[in-house]
Order: C-alpha cells, then structure tokens, then sequence
C-alpha cells in the first residue's frame, strides 16, 4: 500500500488528477474536508456500490480521520483492480495538523 504525509499529499493534488476519496462518515465530512473531495462513506451501506462505480484507471487519494479506514479502503480498492491508489498517512487530522486547509459543506 503507498502512504503518503499531508504536504506530500497537496503537491501530489496541486500537480495533477487525483481523485480525493474521503471515507468518513457524512458529519465528519461536513466538519471539514480536502477542497474537491468525494465523500463515500466506509461504513456506509452503499459504499461497495459506490466505489464500483469510480473509474478503476484513474488516480486516488483516499483518507479519513486518522488512516486506519482509508487503509481498508485503499487496500478494498487495490483488491478489485483499482490502480494507482494511494493513503492519506494519519487522515484529515495530519492534514489540518500540517496547516491544510480544509473547506466544509
């Protein structure tokens, strides 16, 4: 599984097309998220549906609160074909840490 630290993280987004996965709940999502981020809920009972429905060549970032969900996402997403997938190393919270930003909805 590739890992990546938030600043790593907003150059590899500032560079190019990556998808930013959130897959917290939708309340976490709402408290604050990485700009553009998609938010597909692990726990959620649509979330394999969902996720099929991603295009498995495109780029990913996926994180959560800390990096232990978006690890079973990531490693879900790399088990039916995904690609280029890649974790967000301690969550939204080494995002905020490293001075992010983040915007709510």
């Amino acid at each position: 599984m590739k890992n990546i630290t938030a600043k790593e993280a907003q150059t590899f987004i500032n560079n190019g097309e990556v998808v930013v996965v959130d897959v917290r709940t939708p309340e976490e999502f709402a408290e604050g998220h990485i700009a553009g981020a998609k938010n597909i809920d692990i726990q959620g009972e649509k979330f394999e549906e969902k996720i099929k429905k991603l295009d498995p060549n495109a780029t990913y970032l996926v994180n959560c609160k800390l990096g232990g969900r978006s690890s079973r996402a990531v490693a879900h997403m790399n088990e039916i074909g995904f690609k280029d997938v890649t974790n967000l190393e301690g969550g939204i919270t080494a995002w905020k840490d490293a001075g992010l930003s983040t915007e709510k909805k």
